[in-house]
């Protein structure tokens, strides 16, 4: 069983490569300039309107103003001022030449033009008599058939308070519409992200083997249309791989009793050709019985591995002391150890308990300690160690055999797979079948490297689910 658990993330990382959360991103970015220009339109249009008003106001002014005689417009101009009561209006008259003549606008406004075209002029931009800094205007001049000039100007602070509160009330709404749209976006991430990690669960259940697993249902959306499209797929899966699991381990039922027959009938030819003294008939049936004996483990290891698939995930699992399970195996390979010439250390340390099968897991370790004692030569070392990682327990197993090459470390795992370099020794290909079936039903994850020289097949007795 290989590693495919998934990179670890942190909240911040899996929200935003949500897609819920960056329609949220995208949609808060294109509310924004959407703002932005809208509020930029509005300000332009209503600045521009009114001050097209004003202009209307002022041109007004200035054909009451034309239809005065030159010897009246002065008095007219003072009379004007003397009834202003909130001193919205400016007017100036000048000579041809630019002296001042009447009005409270003591000098013609640098860049008015005297061609009845209204211009905005900044703060402080006309010289009053009042000798108090001008508000932000609308000014307008015309040059008069007598020479003279005349300068109205029209004070512009309401219209400008208008646009502003305008524009605030537009803020206001849109920075409340916004955070309102992002709130109930992210609610709706939350309750999706929610839902995807349900989704992720049982999708790593289904990934380790458990075909049982269904996606959880019941949003009424695209998620939950796939979702049941997922599901019977499923069960289209899990159907078919149980009819040929089923027919499998028929096959090897009713294979083994014919075999352990024809065992039974070997050996009674046997004791025959020992009557018989026929040494070449004895030699056959040897070999045949052996040939026997090979198939009816390979059938008993193929039936193990499918009992060990079909047990219940977790239903039988209690806590277990691996370090007394370690030192335990040891002790039942000590002698195996010194038949075999070789040196077997055992090393391990408290760790914590964990959850599992203590049955199959001495099966998995006593099939590792199998295999690393077959390929180590006489003389060599095998190594069985426990140690504690801040992840959870750590077992190796390391022995200075040939080793498993790098493209054959995912294959060893499979059923009936033999490397090219062990096929002339005995062994059905099912040892590790087995181990990797036993791993899968903990969750637990094993990883084959290079011991140089040897192997090293590292048990990591910690669940790869993530949440």
């Amino acid at each position: 069983m290989t590693d495919n658990s998934f990179p670890a993330q942190s909240a911040l990382g899996r929200r935003w490569h949500s897609t819920t959360f960056r329609l949220i991103a995208v949609y808060a970015v294109i509310f924004s300039i959407s703002v932005m220009s809208l509020l930029g339109f509005i300000g332009a249009a209503v600045t521009g309107d009114m001050e097209h008003e004003t202009d209307v106001v002022m041109q007004w002014q200035l054909i009451y103003f034309d239809s005065m005689p030159h010897s009246a417009l002065a008095d007219a101009i003072h009379r004007r001022l003397e009834h202003e009561r909130m001193h919205a209006n400016y007017y100036g008259l000048f000579s041809p030449d630019g002296h001042y003549v009447a009005g409270d606008v003591l000098a013609l406004p640098p860049g008015l033009a005297p061609d009845r075209g209204g211009v905005t002029l900044a703060r402080n931009s006309l010289q009053t008599l009042s000798g108090e800094p001008s508000p932000v205007v609308r000014a307008m001049a015309e040059r008069r058939r007598d020479g003279e000039t005349l300068v109205l100007a029209r004070d512009l602070t309401h219209i400008l308070r208008i646009r502003q509160t305008i524009i605030n009330a537009l803020i206001g709404g849109g920075l409340l519409c916004l955070v309102a749209g992002v709130v109930g976006g992210l609610a709706l991430s939350v309750r999706q992200m929610r839902r995807l990690k349900a989704i992720r669960r049982v999708t790593l259940r289904i990934a380790q083997g458990d075909l049982g697993q269904r996606l959880p249902i019941g949003g009424r959306d695209e998620i939950d249309m796939l979702g049941h499209l997922v599901n019977h797929m499923l069960e289209e899966v899990e159907r078919l791989m149980n009819e040929v699991k089923g027919a499998c381990d028929g096959i090897a039922h009713d294979l083994r009793t014919p075999l352990a027959h024809v065992r039974t009938l070997l050996g009674h030819i046997a004791e025959r050709s020992d009557i018989l003294d026929d040494v070449a008939v004895s030699a056959l049936v040897a070999r045949a019985r052996d040939e026997t004996d090979a198939l009816l483990d390979r059938f008993r290891a193929m039936l193990r591995i499918s009992e060990i698939g079909t047990l219940q995930r977790r239903g039988g699992f209690a806590t277990v002391e691996l370090q007394a399970l370690i030192e335990e195996v040891g002790e039942l390979y000590e002698p195996l150890a010194e038949l075999r010439s070789l040196q077997f250390v055992v090393e391990s340390e408290a760790v914590e308990p964990i959850h599992g099968d203590r049955a199959l897991l001495f099966e998995a370790f006593s099939n590792l300690l199998d295999n690393a004692f077959k390929f180590t030569p006489a003389g060599g070392v095998v190594r069985m160690s426990l140690r504690q990682t801040p992840a959870g327990p750590l077992v190796e197993i390391v022995d200075n055999g040939p080793g498993i090459p790098l493209d054959e470390r995912d294959a060893v795992l499979q059923r009936f797979y033999r490397g090219e370099g062990t096929r002339h020794l005995a062994g059905s290909g099912l040892g590790l079948s087995i181990v990797s079936a036993v791993m899968r039903v903990h969750d637990f994850t094993i990883r084959i490297g290079n011991a140089e020289p040897g192997a090293r097949v590292s048990i990591e007795c910690w669940s790869r689910t993530l949440a």
